[in-house]
């Protein structure tokens, strides 16, 4: 075996039990072969037994591979690997030192601890006993002695404690390894007579204690005194030092020399990952989780180089040339350091085309991969996680506008270079919702990216749909709306140039003393192509015109209707909030949440609302993501609460088991898992207990009628590209906005034949302001057809008032345009006639006539 200071393991030789560790059936290899599974690991140190193989790396994790017949690979089994495997027994064991015997492993901690694992026959292992070991167990004996050298022989183990200055031996004795004495086996750690006075010896040499080596063969041990090295362990590969790098900066080296150096180390993604690492020894810690590195040491890195053109483009061109090959399965979680650092090291505008291959390195990691990536970024501090974000913002952007400028015939091809960096954004977005949205959303956004939308959507959107509703979070509100109107005008043919196509239109037509069944009616009897069309409805017997009033007071009436406690389809709460019902049987119609869908979807698509007052979690589960406790506390505030205690009470007791008792007219005890009426909540299973409460009741207890109503609002809203929108907003796009501030509505008010300062106005607005909440709200329905506001308008709302000019203005009530908010008010004598005509119109507002 061989370790290069570039951090690449060779082997070669005997490959009868996969030693050499590179998946060879070949029982002979002549000639140095790389280990490819450890490429990228900051390997510190190697050890070769009698046909197994050993490495540990900077951040102290263990690989073993090759013979394991005594379970001398510590992988707790007796079978042979072919390539490293990580020793998870290990796992922040702090190894610094690994020693292999013919069929045994002894490893050394930080501490001064010491484990064995393997064959025991000849008691090597020190435990007190012939057994051999498959896991790595610690050698009691020696607790608490500090050891600061360890060597495996054949049969036997070496310890040296230089606190005590005393060599320590276990195992086989029977050849003489001990001087030239043959003793019984030996299982235990005892001390030995040392053939010479170490202290006095290392004194004279100019040596400390520990500065003692010791060595043992196959039948023999050796112990010498050397002059300390500070870095004994952990120091296989080249890796930065400040002094180094500070030579760089001066060039007080030679530059052929300084160009090695930086070759070296960065076209190694070993040397990167064993760079920077946490001088607390956090990085011993390394995990999915742990970074070990120092993003501070990284950042004041990039500071010093940048201000050298001359280094800096040197480390970017080993940088580049080190891009490419990349491992797509990495074996351990140091393997991922490079992830984090380069992009710190390239955050310069100059770098953004070695960003881009960056992100096209990372999307070629296997999910586990990129799993154990979005964890680590997940850990990084805010202000790195910001930068990161930032950096593959400014990227995006720049791909994006350099997409835009291609010739028309590559528009809408989206090739690596564009969704690399996309991707990576849409990741890091995904992380930051997850751990409580530390960067604002609008870090994210790409708002050039609505231009190719723009340019030439007419002629191929649906592909350019498809490549762009990937990453959702590159669009701020503005643009998801945007792009869903758009799909859902080209879904019912209407062209941003309308005089090339005319749109098909659904004409709806219901009675309104028959309204849901007739609603009903029509949507059974529709086809798919029907819910493509743009709606059109038509209340029987009345003359209005549908440009979108009319069909807005049909979901608004619908959706009121659907959710009085008489008709039984929702269980109401006290929270005001609706939910599905446990047994959907109950409804008159098994289709009826198939047909609420369907209403729902078809909202969605004509850019409607339907106010049903359903919790967030609802349009969580459209998202596919999984309501929380939050989500519970928001539907039932009380159950929300006791479950919120119980995760912060201290007692080993809670006085709970896994059942809950169904509300409403049901007693019944629904088991939460099984022989769960048999299973005590404790402080352990607690949160257990929480999630599958939460489960219960968002989703088991109503799966039927989700799965319905789900089915049905994919039908009503054929248009795909509405899963870019967060479960808010497309709450308040089917909801709308339910708190206004009256006072800005005033103030956004356009007049026309009318001036704010006329007597007529200023009587309205004393009134209006006067008017109860429920009528104001009732006023809102009057003028738009929906007491809400619809989400859709970014802006605050607007809306017209207008002279219609009659010739005897008392005896006109006002009336409203509400495709067009327009509300016609002719000018009364008085504000005591204002009154009372307004409130007549919006009291008796149902039912629509030509404007």
């Amino acid at each position: 075996m061989a370790l290069s200071r570039g951090g690449e393991l060779f082997t070669w030789g005997q490959n009868t039990h996969g030693q050499l560790g590179v998946r060879s059936q070949t029982t002979l290899t002549p000639k140095p072969q790389l280990v490819e599974r450890l490429k990228g690991v900051p390997l510190a140190q190697i050890a070769a037994g009698g046909a197994h193989s050993i490495t540990v790396s900077l951040s102290g994790a263990v690989y073993s591979w090759g013979k394991n017949s005594f379970g001398q690979l510590g992988l707790g089994d007796t079978k042979d690997r072919d390539c490293p495997s990580y020793v998870g027994a290990l796992e922040h064991w702090k190894t610094v030192f690994i020693s292999c015997g013919a069929d045994h492993t002894a490893a050394l901690s930080k501490e001064g601890l010491v484990c064995t694992f393997g064959a025991g026959g000849s008691g090597q292992l020190g435990h007190n006993s012939t057994r051999n070991e498959l896991l790595p167990r610690v050698v009691a004996e020696l607790w608490g002695a500090r050891v600061s050298q360890i060597a495996c022989g054949r049969q036997h183990t070496l310890v040296y404690v230089p606190s005590l200055d005393k060599f320590y031996f276990f195992g086989s004795g029977d050849e003489g390894q001990l001087e030239d004495e043959s003793k019984p086996n030996q299982l235990i750690p005892l001390p030995i007579n040392s053939p010479v006075n170490t202290g006095k010896s290392c004194q004279e040499k100019g040596a400390s204690k520990k500065g003692m080596k010791i060595i043992a063969g196959v039948n023999q041990s050796f112990a010498r005194c050397r002059v300390e090295n500070k870095n004994s362990y952990l120091n296989g590969i080249a890796t930065l030092e400040d002094k180094e790098v500070d030579a760089w900066i001066s060039k007080s080296k030679r530059w052929k020399s300084i160009k090695k150096n930086i070759r070296l180390i960065f076209s190694s993604e070993a040397c990167i990952n064993g760079s920077f690492l946490d001088k607390r020894d956090k990085h011993f810690k390394t995990s999915k989780e742990v970074s070990g590195i120092d993003m501070s040491e990284v950042k004041r890195f990039y500071e010093k180089i940048s201000k050298n053109q001359t280094v800096y483009q040197e480390v970017q061109k080993q940088i580049k040339n080190l891009l490419p090959s990349l491992s797509s399965s990495p074996i351990s979680p140091e393997n991922f350091r490079v992830y984090l650092i380069l992009p710190f090291l390239l955050q310069g505008e100059d770098g953004d085309s070695l960003i881009l291959e960056m992100a096209q390195a990372i999307m070629k990691l296997q999910p586990e991969g990129l799993q154990t990536l979005e964890c680590l970024w997940s850990n990084l501090g805010t202000s790195f996680f910001r930068e990161l974000v930032i950096l593959y913002q400014r990227v995006s952007k720049q791909s994006v506008l350099e997409f835009i400028d291609r010739a028309p015939d590559h528009m809408f091809n989206l090739g690596p270079a564009e969704t690399g960096p996309l991707q990576i954004l849409q990741r890091l977005y995904q992380v930051n919702s997850r751990t409580g949205f530390r960067v604002h959303e609008s870090n994210f956004y790409v708002p050039e990216v609505i231009e190719i939308t723009n340019l030439r959507s007419w002629l191929n959107l649906t592909t350019v749909l498809q490549n762009l509703s990937k990453f959702p979070c590159i669009f701020d509100r503005k643009s998801k709306i945007h792009i869903h109107i758009t799909e859902c005008r080209a879904l019912s043919n209407v062209s941003i140039i309308p005089i090339i196509q005319i749109p098909e239109t659904w004409d709806f037509a219901v009675r309104r003393q028959c309204l849901l069944q007739d609603t009903w009616k029509n949507l059974k009897s529709a086809s798919n192509q029907d819910f493509r069309k743009i709606l059109r409805v038509n209340f029987v017997g009345e003359k209005g015109l549908d440009d979108g009033g009319v069909s807005q007071e049909l979901f608004s009436i619908a959706a009121r209707t659907l959710c009085q406690p008489g008709t039984g389809a929702f269980c109401h709460f006290a929270s005001s909030l609706v939910w599905f019902p446990r047994q959907a049987s109950s409804c008159e119609d098994e289709d009826t949440f198939l047909l609420i869908g369907t209403l729902c979807g078809m909202a969605l698509f004509n850019q409607r609302m339907v106010p049903f007052p359903f919790p967030r979690a609802l349009y969580k589960k459209l998202l596919d993501l999984a309501p929380t406790l939050e989500d519970l506390e928001e539907l039932l505030p009380t159950a929300g609460r006791s479950l919120r205690r119980i995760l912060s009470e201290e007692c080993d007791s809670l006085d709970l088991d896994f059942t809950i008792m169904e509300g409403g007219d049901s007693t019944d005890v629904v088991e939460l898992k099984k022989n769960g009426a048999n299973i005590p909540v404790t402080e352990d299973n607690r949160k257990e207990y929480v999630d599958l409460y939460v489960n219960y009741i968002f989703n088991k207890s109503v799966q039927k009628p989700f799965e319905d109503f789900m089915q049905g609002f994919l039908r009503g809203c054929p248009a795909r590209y509405w899963k870019m929108f967060f479960p808010e907003e497309l709450q308040v796009f089917l909801q709308g906005h339910t708190t206004f501030d009256w006072h800005l509505l005033e103030k956004n008010v356009v007049y026309r034949q009318y001036k704010k300062s006329d007597q007529t106005i200023r009587n309205f607005w004393t009134v209006f302001h006067k008017l109860p909440e429920e009528k104001k709200k009732m006023f809102l329905a009057f003028l738009s057809g929906s007491d809400r506001i619809t989400g859709y308008v970014l802006d605050h709302f607007r809306f017209c008032i207008e002279d219609p000019q009659v010739e005897n203005p008392d005896e006109v009530c006002p009336y409203a345009r509400t495709c067009s908010f327009i509300l016609f008010l002719p000018r009364y004598s008085s504000k005591k006639v204002l009154k009372e005509k307004l409130l007549y119109a919006i009291e008796h507002n149902e039912g629509f006539g030509l404007a």
